[in-house]
């Protein structure tokens, strides 16, 4: 009797005449042969230290994190302007009929003589031209805020290095987290097939045994349905596969979406961490704390607002009555101490805006502090339990495995029912599938354990 599987993409395969079953499971497996390699040439081996590599070198939040350290970077080189000179030049011209400006020129360009000072002149003068060349230079002195200011520019500069730290490290777990999930798809797909070669393998078995009238038509169909279930299973996890490895190119910034698979082999990695303890200088932590330096600077340099100013100032100019020239010269050099008493009150309330802000920022590390210790106690239960969930699983299998295989053995003598070798086949894929998980779950409590005790 021939099983109906109409529903398989080599159903006329299946079916060509003359052709036995067994002859067709040949077939198949050749056909696969033929294509593996095919599927291995569009396929990149690839293992975690490349992956981790290529992450921290191409991942654009790595990216976009150095360009707001370079933003913070940019802000504190411009307060620099509290110790550098302003200088600036000029070069202007005009013509004027005015009497005060006329005479002023004039004086500028060293020209005044006796008969400018006859009063028909100075009140309706002729026609003046002038041509000034003026550079000005403006130098701080003492500005008590801008110190303030620079201050917090430069703690949040090296706060925001750290955050790109802290964001590097996250990088890296998610891409072990990718990789370990890719590497549980694999096996994921490896037992399936498995299970999919021992379903067929009983499908057989069962069919000649029908042939002989040793089943009966329920027990065939029942050997039927767990093939298509498997295949089913099996054609969601190759899909996983793809989703798996679309993630982990995400993270290392390949466009080529290139299917990946994984050169290391899922095992148990790293030591046991369930005493890290939550360090002060992670970087997170660190760049709070810097953020909340900043914030206490920001807060002094309004008070040191209401201090008065110092600067310098001077400048040089050359004074002409012709177009790019300059026979006449001159200087200015002074100094200023400025002092702005009253804004309508917008001081006040800047400083106590920044107070407050100072004040929120220290609250704020407090409680990121705790919230921190908490997932690192949490991720060390998880890490505990997935050791535990590990051991059981290790046991579950090897006892899966020795009862598939004594049912196995009994149901080619005739002495095992098909439902209950079903259900042992069922029971040993799904613990194979538990003990991998198992080892997925333990490699990533401990590389999580390791991220927030880093």
């Amino acid at each position: 009797m021939v099983t109906k599987v109409t529903d398989s993409p080599l159903f006329p395969i299946l079916y060509l005449p003359k052709i036995t079953l067994k002859m067709n499971y040949y077939i198949i497996a050749f056909i696969l042969f033929l294509g593996y390699p095919i599927a291995a040439q569009q396929s990149r081996l690839i293992s975690k230290e490349e992956a981790i590599s290529l992450a921290l070198e191409n991942n654009n939040s790595i990216k976009m994190v150095g360009e707001q350290v370079n933003e913070s970077k940019a802000d504190w080189q411009q307060t620099q302007s509290i110790f550098l000179p302003n200088i600036s030049a000029s070069y202007t011209g005009f013509t004027t009929t005015n009497p005060l400006m006329a005479f002023g020129s004039k004086l500028n360009q060293e020209v005044i003589s006796q008969s400018d000072f006859n009063p028909q002149l100075l009140n309706d003068p002729s026609r003046t031209t002038n041509f000034a060349t003026k550079i000005e230079v403006q130098q701080p002195l003492l500005n008590l805020d801008g110190l303030f200011q620079r201050k917090a520019a430069k703690a949040k500069y090296e706060a925001t290095q750290l955050q790109q730290e802290r964001t590097k490290d996250y990088v890296v777990l998610e891409t072990q987290k990718a990789y370990m999930q890719l590497q549980l798809v694999y096996k994921t797909v490896k037992v399936l097939e498995k299970a999919k070669e021992a379903a067929e393998s009983n499908l057989m078995l069962a069919n000649n045994s029908f042939k002989q009238g040793y089943l009966q038509k329920s027990d065939v169909l029942a050997v039927q349905v767990r093939v298509t279930e498997v295949e089913n299973q099996l054609h969601y996890a190759q899909s996983n596969v793809k989703n798996a490895s679309n993630y982990l190119s995400i993270l290392v910034n390949d466009a080529s979406y290139q299917l990946l698979r994984p050169s290391d082999s899922l095992a148990v990695e790293g030591a046991s961490l369930e005493n890290s303890s939550l360090s002060e200088d992670r970087a997170d932590i660190k760049a709070m704390a810097l953020a909340s330096e900043a914030y206490k600077k920001m807060y002094l340099a309004e008070k040191m607002n209401f201090l008065p100013r110092l600067n310098a100032f001077g400048s040089y100019e050359l004074y002409d009555d012709e177009f790019l020239q300059a026979d006449a010269n001159g200087y200015l050099v002074g100094a200023s101490l400025s002092w702005n008493l009253f804004e309508g009150g917008q001081k006040f309330a800047k400083a106590q805006k920044s107070k407050a802000s100072f004040q929120k920022s220290e609250w704020e590390l407090a409680q990121y502090k705790m919230e921190s210790q908490v997932a690192l106690n949490q991720a060390q239960r998880m890490l505990q339990d997935a050791q535990n969930s590990l051991k059981l699983s290790t046991l579950a299998l090897e006892q899966s495995k020795e009862s598939l295989r004594i049912r196995t053995n009994r149901y080619k003598e005739g002495l095992e029912k098909t439902s209950d070798l079903l259900m042992a086949e069922t029971q040993y894929a799904q613990k194979q599938l538990e003990y991998y998980t198992a080892i997925y779950q333990v490699n990533y409590a401990q590389s999580y354990v390791q991220f927030l005790s880093k």
